[in-house]
């Protein structure tokens, strides 16, 4: 089936946020900081084109719901909302998307769901035809936020979803909507219930893998919950796709997204065949 990594609106973060106690000396040969210790971050999503004649969109990223002052805290770097554009390019809208797959609605991968934000305007969802499919455990979390993740969700997404009658809670391997052609692995580690997708020999890490970087087990970062624990997840995550030769999509990536598995005779891994953008086939891989 024809895939396609989609480009929403980026991010600058701090360096030191993302990767947790992994000092400044060793983060910052892979990824340069800018002056204000952020580092470039990219909210990529993935389409599947004409599944089974459906049109599947795998996150949203973070969009343009964020007033300016918002935007800037959070480090958002365009005010437009950059998916419609990608779509656009595509020859798609957002009205032509049949199904949105959220790994978690954290709001840098479920904020692009709605509309760009204007004055005075409530919040409002996009992709009227579409079902969302959300993991049942996290969507709990998402009703009632820790206080030490709090911030990281809109409050007003879990209402709009539920009012849409679209709203598809996924427990197990399999969703209702997508059915075998979508397998899902589950993960506590970043957040309660995070949930990735494998379609067509491709695996949505979502944040517990967010780029090539975080690919090494003892890295993690500081917004995950629990760090140790998402080492473990990691572990046999990545022992299962290598074995079965699954590859990687990376959302956070801002240069990679796409990469195979390696792992060397210590046991640690790595990527190989990296990929900067995917554009319908897995066929014949270029290192970038």
């Amino acid at each position: 089936m024809p895939l396609f990594s989609i480009l929403g609106n980026s991010q600058r973060l701090d360096g030191g946020a993302m990767f947790g106690n992994a000092p400044r000396a060793l983060w910052s040969r892979w990824i340069a900081p800018d002056g204000e210790n952020r580092i470039p971050l990219a909210c990529r999503c993935l389409l599947v084109k004409d599944a089974d004649g459906r049109h599947v969109l795998f996150e949203t990223g973070i969009g343009a719901f964020f007033e300016p002052a918002l935007r800037e805290r959070y480090g958002v770097v365009e005010s437009r909302h950059v998916l419609l554009d990608a779509l656009a390019e595509l020859g798609l809208s957002h009205e032509d998307i049949d199904v949105v797959v959220l790994s978690h609605l954290h709001f840098d991968h479920a904020g692009g769901l709605l509309a760009p934000w204007a004055d005075g305007a409530p919040p409002r969802l996009l992709f009227p035809r579409a079902r969302f499919l959300v993991g049942a455990v996290h969507w709990r979390r998402a009703l009632d936020p820790h206080p030490r993740d709090r911030a990281s969700f809109i409050p007003e997404l879990p209402g709009l979803l539920q009012a849409s009658g679209r709203l598809e809670l996924v427990e197990g391997a399999h969703s209702a909507t997508l059915g075998e052609a979508v397998r899902f692995h589950y993960s506590d580690g970043h957040t309660p219930g995070l949930m990735m997708a494998e379609v067509g020999g491709v695996v949505f890490c979502a944040d517990l893998i967010p780029g090539r970087h975080w690919v090494h087990l003892p890295i993690t970062m500081g917004y995950d919950r629990w760090p140790e624990k998402l080492i473990e997840e990691k572990r046999e995550f990545l022992q299962d796709k290598l074995s079965r030769g699954v590859r990687l999509f990376f959302t956070h990536d801002h240069e990679c997204a796409l990469a195979e598995v390696t792992c060397d005779a210590r046991g640690r891994f790595g990527t190989a065949h990296e990929r900067a953008a995917l554009a319908g086939s897995l066929a014949a891989p270029e290192a970038t």
